[in-house]
């Protein structure tokens, strides 16, 4: 994978800016000796955005760009002048990324629709200047607030594939054959196990000019939920399938015993896969006449729709397209692929080289806040509440 241009799992660092400190002035001008208080209020700090792109495909940007600082809010300054907002960082991710907590691999936040904008981090509110606490009985207030600090947080970004259709099946039982047959897509197909690498998306063409997008990942084998083969790698883009499709070639040994293995690894991966409506494809038809089909059909399950294709000869695949539309577009059982809900990050879903990456040379949060030459350091030691709004005083009351 280290040739390869798909990165669908990255370890980034975000850091939200933090809040500008309120301005501790008063207005001083010729035959006006007392003017009262006008320092002006903080700018906020940055946030942390992240926006939706249908034309990414990878998380490969992020990979090169692991540390994501948001601009500071200046302080604000006489005449009651407000800071300056500190610069947002508005991150563009391929529409179906999740994010996770890396510390705890909580599920926090994904985007599913291009342009759409999830704020991961909120920037610190700007401290407010001491024009607001001016009233009848403290006319020279002589402090402000400081800004709300930054939030520093390692995260996690996970891509899983949008699709209609999702291929399941045993390495070689003919899935990447059949995604090249039924649309314009060009996997790489050979006759040893694991040739797919990484996951491949295809738009197959349907009557009247319909089409619906199906994904071939890796081949699953059994223990793959625990971490062996490539079909953790990627069992992840199996969730945002509307419709599975597993696919076990005519030749095995025992196809309802295969097709089971396939279904447990799925369980275990996330139980929430077995509400999605499924297929079965048997594949490799060709070899097969019309008696060893019926021998086949009994010992399926019968609550499973199953067809027999070729994806070399072309036997079956009408028919199957036909059953997956069906599948796809009807309402009594369809699952959407969005609203999921995504198991949190343990110790078998994660990448090892990714989880464990260390973040060098990281320029570490301030512990002293620069709140410039207007700011009263002694509200240092307040304890403020920032759930609390303050209220502005009536100007007058401060003459």
């Amino acid at each position: 994978m280290a040739d390869s241009n798909f990165i669908d799992y990255v370890k980034i660092l975000c850091r939200s800016g933090k809040g500008g400190a309120g301005s501790r002035h008063f207005y001083r001008a010729k035959y006006i000796p007392k003017g009262g208080p006008d320092g002006g209020d903080g700018g906020r700090g940055g946030h942390i955005i992240l926006r939706g792109d249908r034309n990414m495909w990878t998380l490969l940007p992020l990979k090169y760009r692991r540390h994501l600082f948001a601009g500071n809010g200046q302080s604000g300054s006489g005449g009651r002048s407000f800071g300056k907002d500190g610069d947002d960082i508005i991150v563009d991710v391929p529409c179906g990324t999740v994010v996770f907590d890396a510390e705890t691999g909580e599920f926090l936040a994904e985007v599913t629709d291009d342009g759409q904008e999830v704020k991961l981090l909120k920037g610190g509110r700007g401290g407010l200047g001491n024009w607001h606490f001016k009233s009848a009985t403290n006319r020279t207030p002589r402090y402000a607030q400081p800004g709300e600090p930054a939030i520093e947080k390692s995260i996690i970004l996970e891509l899983k594939l949008l699709a209609d259709v999702g291929l399941v099946g045993f390495p070689n039982a003919g899935k990447s054959t059949l995604l090249s047959s039924l649309s314009a897509a060009r996997p790489k197909i050979a006759d040893y196990p694991f040739t797919t690498m990484e996951p491949q998306l295809g738009i197959v063409s349907y009557r009247g000019n319909r089409s619906f997008v199906m994904a071939d990942i890796p081949g699953i084998i059994e223990g793959a939920s625990e971490g062996k083969g490539l079909g953790l790698r990627f069992l992840r883009h199996i969730e945002r399938n509307a419709v599975l499709l597993f696919m076990v070639p005519a030749d095995a040994d025992d196809i309802r015993k295969e097709y089971e293995v396939l279904l447990r690894e799925l369980e275990q991966f996330n139980p929430q896969l077995m509400d999605k409506p499924r297929l079965l494809a048997i594949s490799k038809s060709d070899m097969l006449d019309d008696e060893l089909i019926a021998e086949i059909e009994k010992t399926l399950p019968d609550d499973l729709p199953h067809v027999f294709i070729s994806a070399v000869t072309g036997y079956g695949l009408t028919e199957l397209k036909d059953m997956l539309w069906a599948a796809i577009n009807d309402d009594s059982n369809r699952i959407e692929a969005v609203p999921i809900t995504h198991r949190p990050l343990d110790g078998h879903h994660r990448v090892r080289e990714e989880d464990e990456f260390i973040f060098e040379n990281v320029p570490a949060m301030e512990d002293e806040e620069d709140f410039g030459e207007d700011y009263d350091s002694e509200m240092l030691d307040e304890d403020y509440d920032w759930d609390e709004d303050v209220e502005p005083e009536d100007e007058d009351n401060g003459k």
